[in-house]
């Protein structure tokens, strides 16, 4: 096999697949990356078993093969070269001794058979949608902070993707909070729900370039998703099970509406995060009236007392939260005012929009009201 691209098409396609090598594993061929030159195009591929991800770099075929190199010396080798547009080849013979050259660089390192690779699997193209790069990477943003970081449920490590003829909700819950998102697609679809694991989200979410004029095509088996855009395929397995029945914890009554600028109101809360360290689990009350929200927050290391001018309709409420959840929440809600509905200090709080474009749920906590 030889192969010569420009440095900068070949460490653009290394650091997409990157994101599926395993930083561990038993299987020291997965700590590979494929370089496969055997039809028209040169394709890299990494998997890590759960995830995997292809893409297509432009490169000259002088010599067709495939090999596998070690991801993280192949990476770092690369990476260190000349920058721009300095000329790499690759050759490797029958041995897979490989040999890269750039400029005045050479290096030698031992390949394996490409035939070892654990390929992709396939996915029939026959389930899926269609949305923008910008609108997916935006809803895994809006969404991906409330999923449980450890695994003890696998459900809530992931996010469901439920389709009903033109919408898709994208939810995730900790056990604390609730994050949905409802995107309108430009076609209708068939029904359909899966639970795709935050990881794979996450990786994703990095490589889209965000292009609103960029599709996404997303399609569904019963075990596997998989995700084509640009030159490159992400796939991924499937969190088996059902998941949470979302739409029972959800609710429209409420005792208190709050209508608040968004920005004045996160900074707010920001300022008061100063005095609380992650440890404390120090809680934020708000004390809502006809005017105002008094926002207080006592710690070892001091205290805070501030106010924001509201729109309040119905009755006064203190209530406390976890200040990071209500922060999470915030950030990602672009409108410039937000509605905040509530029923008692026991009952969950809800941010939504009129639209039903968002809802975040956050769940409160307990509190001891001072004077």
């Amino acid at each position: 096999m030889k192969l010569i691209f420009k440095k900068d098409h070949l460490l653009n396609g290394l650091n997409i697949v990157s994101k599926a090598i395993p930083s561990k594993t038993t299987m020291s061929i997965l700590e590979c990356v494929l370089i496969d030159a055997s039809a028209d195009q040169i394709k890299l591929t990494g998997n890590d078993m759960e995830m995997g991800i292809e893409t297509t770099v432009e490169g000259d075929i002088l010599e067709k093969g495939k090999i596998a190199l070690d991801a993280k010396l192949f990476y770092e080798i690369i990476r260190k070269l000349p920058a721009g547009d300095a000329q790499v080849t690759i050759e490797s013979d029958a041995k897979f001794n490989t040999t890269i050259t750039c400029e005045n660089s050479v290096f030698n390192i031992q390949g394996r058979d490409g035939e070892e690779f654990s390929y992709l699997p396939y996915i029939e193209k026959d389930k899926y949608i269609s949305l923008s790069q910008f609108t997916l990477k935006e809803s895994i943003r809006q969404t991906i902070f409330s999923i449980a970081v450890n695994d003890s449920n696998k459900m809530m490590s992931g996010e469901l993707f439920e389709i009903k003829g033109n919408e898709l909700r994208v939810i995730s819950l900790d056990g604390h909070r609730i994050s949905i998102r409802k995107i309108i697609l430009k076609d209708n679809y068939g029904d359909n729900k899966v639970i795709v694991p935050g990881k794979t989200l996450t990786e994703i979410s990095k490589i889209l370039n965000g292009d609103n004029e960029k599709e996404v095509l997303i399609y569904f088996s019963k075990n596997h998703i998989l995700f084509e855009f640009d030159d490159t395929i992400v796939v991924s397995r499937l969190i088996e099970g059902e998941y949470f029945k979302i739409d029972n914890m959800l609710s429209n009554d409420y005792e208190t509406k709050v209508r608040v600028n968004k920005r004045e109101f996160l900074d707010c809360i920001d300022r008061s995060m100063i005095l609380i360290r992650e440890s404390d689990r120090k809680p934020i009350i708000l004390n809502v009236t006809d005017e105002n929200i008094g926002i207080k927050v006592k710690s070892a290391f001091g205290s805070m007392n501030a106010e924001i001018d509201v729109n309040k309709t119905g009755k006064d409420i203190m209530i406390a939260f976890n200040p990071r959840f209500l922060v999470d929440a915030l950030k990602v809600i672009d409108d410039e005012t937000i509605d905040l509905y509530m029923m008692n200090p026991k009952s969950p709080c809800f941010i939504r929009d009129e639209e039903g474009k968002y809802i975040y749920l956050i769940l409160p906590v307990n509190f001891i009201a001072e004077n």
